[in-house]
């Protein structure tokens, strides 16, 4: 991903990202998207861009495995997300979906990531703390919730689902207050190219509409242009 790319994508939205991805194709039916409602602790904030590093908890029930057992996995993971290339998400699935109480995502948790140099997290589960968060690091969470419960990783550096969306170690993401999506690899080389490609077409038509004398004559005519242009 070169760096300008990596500028464009924090700038756009992810509906835009999703679309572009399907002019890179040449094709529509692009399915690698998060399902259902999320939440952004940063709605007005730019989008999160990052290479996935995953992991699962869980945080209804207690642990069952040893103290040492969790403490070593818990900084286990730490260092893995640490040690994260930039750049990065922290992309964790809560196994006790759809009944998630543990709220990972809060002040300190948030804090520690940002420092880590990581962009964002996306998950199933709970964050809280909205008013103490850091800037800079925006979560897009399943659900709002006040308690922590019993929350602990449970793996690291797996394969994870969030609302639909299979997301493996080193996944391309984009997400913000719509979602999340996975870029294909096939087509990060021609991505920019077709992001300014689907915002010149749909400039077509919002300009039109956006001339006092707009009318139906003129929404058929823009439109025409805009549908030769798709193709």
């Amino acid at each position: 991903m070169t760096p300008s790319l990596l500028s464009l994508l924090r700038k756009v939205d992810t509906p835009t990202v999703c679309n572009a991805i399907e002019v890179a194709q040449g094709r529509r039916g692009f399915d690698r998207f998060t399902r259902g409602t999320m939440l952004s602790s940063a709605p007005e904030g730019p989008a999160i861009v990052g290479y996935a590093r995953t992991a699962k908890i869980a945080a209804v029930n207690p642990p069952t495995e040893p103290p040492d057992v969790i403490k070593a996995r818990r900084m286990a993971y730490y260092k893995y997300m640490a040690e994260a290339p930039g750049p990065s998400i922290a992309v964790i699935e809560d196994l006790d979906y759809p009944d998630c109480i543990g709220a990972y995502w809060g002040e300190i948790n948030t804090t520690v990531h940002k420092g880590f140099g990581m962009s964002g997290a996306l998950t199933n589960g709970v964050m809280r703390d909205l008013g103490d968060l850091p800037s800079g690091f925006p979560v897009v969470a399943g659900s709002i919730g006040p308690s922590h419960g019993f929350v602990h990783v449970r793996e690291i550096d797996t394969q994870v689902s969030i609302f639909g969306l299979t997301v493996d170690p080193g996944d391309l993401v984009h997400a913000d207050r719509h979602g999340a999506l996975v870029i294909p690899n096939d087509v990060v080389d021609q991505l920019e190219a077709a992001i300014h490609k689907l915002l010149a077409t749909e400039r077509i038509v919002l300009d039109a509409a956006r001339e006092p004398a707009f009318d139906f004559e003129a929404f058929e005519t823009a439109w025409a242009a805009f549908e030769k242009a798709r193709v």
